[in-house]
């Protein structure tokens, strides 16, 4: 709803300067907050930090991750070896063959049995058996039952972890992107106070060009119609070439002095444009630029140290730094501290052992604790810990240098309003004064009694205080505003 009310604002903003092409102080600050690079940078600063915050949070819970892999072997392991094969191959060969070895040696050893018809009955029946096909089958069988094909292995698993202690890393991680968030807000603040600074100290320069503009074109009307007049009266015979060459010179200078304001004028224009998002030849008026008086408020600044301490972005960002660095003590800490996480799996295989060996997909779950005890690392946990405090130190002493130099720039700023406060009674004094010297002046030369030479001084001292009084004002307002930053109220 805020973004939608933001762009709507934008629009408005658009349509009303593409019409009139005023700009009051409040639009000036919206365009250029809302067209600034770098706080668009710094708004997605802090989405990046927040998205970290997030995932610094996903470390409470469990881990869950999947791998596979596949490889192919030039050879494959064996259990058996050669002569183990062979001799398994040709089981029924070598059966056969000792047997026959074994009937000779009895044969031979007691020739009389070769006369015994009942043993060369058995010796025919032995013989007429077949055991080599059958055993040197079974050997081959058994052999091939041992072989293990692992040429091409296939692997998986399903891995989850939980941690359940890593000596504090991961709640220290979680406050770091926590007070990160935070700063990053933090320095979005700072940069839009800066922002706004600018365009304040823009916008009024533009006002304040603005009606010197106007009071040196005001002034050099003044001066031709007195070179007229003067002219006139040298024709008369009541006024000297001398008086005329004078008057003259002056019309000079307040050309010249309006060429410089118009130059520095349009360069200022540039410049708020620039700040604002307008392109740079886009014709802008500003809403006060046509006041002869702008409205100033005479204000007693009110200084409240508790406020500007808790409200000035800049010890905000170093007090979340400090943080910063406490949990990083934690961290380092954390390192050298045991620490304890479950696992399970699920492994599969191919080829799988379950069963022996097997061309399958099997698996198998497991589970299990995870222990890690650093015991010795000759002191650098120590080390990196006191390093770590030493940084965090660091920021509290950067914190405390920079409440004291705020302390100074809230007094100065305070002390600057009230100075420009007193300048401004004294401009409009001295504004007073110029505006009756005129008076008299512009009466006794009408009347002859007075000569141009004053009547010129009269109009100099009278634009001087009329250009004190304008700088004056406005130097009121942005006193104002240097104090509002300085307390970290500009909003």
């Amino acid at each position: 709803m805020r973004k939608l009310f933001g762009l709507v604002f934008l629009m408005s903003m658009s349509i009303s300067l593409n019409s009139q092409n005023v700009l009051s102080l409040d639009s000036c600050r919206a365009l250029a907050i809302s067209n600034n690079k770098d706080l668009q940078i710094a708004g997605e600063k802090i989405n990046a930090a927040h998205y970290q915050k997030k995932a610094a949070f996903t470390n409470y819970f469990p881990e869950i991750s999947a791998m596979g892999s596949y490889m192919r072997n030039q050879k494959e392991f064996s259990l058996l070896n050669d002569d183990q094969k062979s001799g398994l191959s040709n089981m029924g060969t070598a059966v056969q063959t000792q047997l026959q070895n074994g009937i000779q040696g009895v044969m031979q050893g007691n020739p009389s049995l070769a006369q015994n018809p009942i043993f060369m009955q058995m010796v025919g029946a032995l013989t007429s058996i077949d055991l080599v096909n059958p055993l040197n089958a079974a050997g081959t069988s058994i052999v091939d039952a041992f072989r293990t094909d692992t040429r091409n292995v296939y692997a998986g698993a399903i891995t989850l972890t939980q941690p359940l202690y890593m000596g504090g890393k991961i709640r220290a991680y979680n406050k770091i992107t926590k007070y990160a968030e935070e700063l990053a807000r933090t320095q979005h603040n700072s940069g839009m106070q800066e922002v706004i600074l600018n365009t304040d100290q823009a916008y009024w320069q533009v006002v304040s060009l603005a009606n010197k503009k106007n009071l040196a074109e005001g002034y050099l009307k003044l001066l031709q119609k007195l070179d007229s007049d003067i002219d006139k009266m040298i024709a008369e015979g009541v006024a000297t070439k001398a008086d005329g060459l004078s008057v003259k010179v002056k019309v000079n200078e307040a050309e010249m002095t309006l060429t410089k304001v118009e130059d520095g004028l349009s360069l200022a224009r540039m410049l708020l444009c620039q700040l604002c998002g307008i392109d740079l030849t886009t014709p802008i008026r500003l809403a006060d630029e046509t006041l002869e008086d702008l409205p100033v408020q005479s204000t007693n600044p009110d200084i409240d140290m508790d406020m500007a301490f808790s409200n000035r972005p800049e010890l905000k960002s170093l007090e979340l730094a400090g943080n910063i660095y406490d949990q990083k003590v934690n961290v380092v800490r954390s390192e050298h501290l045991p620490s304890l996480a479950l696992m399970g799996n699920y492994i599969v295989t191919n080829p799988s052992v379950f069963n022996s060996f097997e061309n399958k997909f099997k698996g198998m779950w497991n589970v299990g604790v995870m222990l890690k005890i650093p015991i010795c690392h000759w002191g650098e946990g120590v080390y990196k810990v006191k390093a770590a405090k030493a940084e965090a130190r660091i920021a509290r002493y950067q914190l405390d240098d920079a409440k004291e130099k705020i302390e100074l720039q809230v007094n100065q700023s305070a002390f600057k309003v009230n100075e420009a406060s007193k300048k401004l009674a004294m401009a409009e004094k001295n504004m007073e004064k110029a505006n009756e010297n005129l008076r008299y002046a512009t009466l006794g030369f009408e009347e002859g009694v007075i000569p141009p030479s004053n009547v010129l001084e009269a109009h100099t001292a009278w634009l001087s205080a009329q250009s004190e009084k304008i700088d004056a004002q406005i130097d009121v307002k942005l006193t104002e505003v240097y104090l509002q930053k300085a307390l970290g109220t500009l909003q």
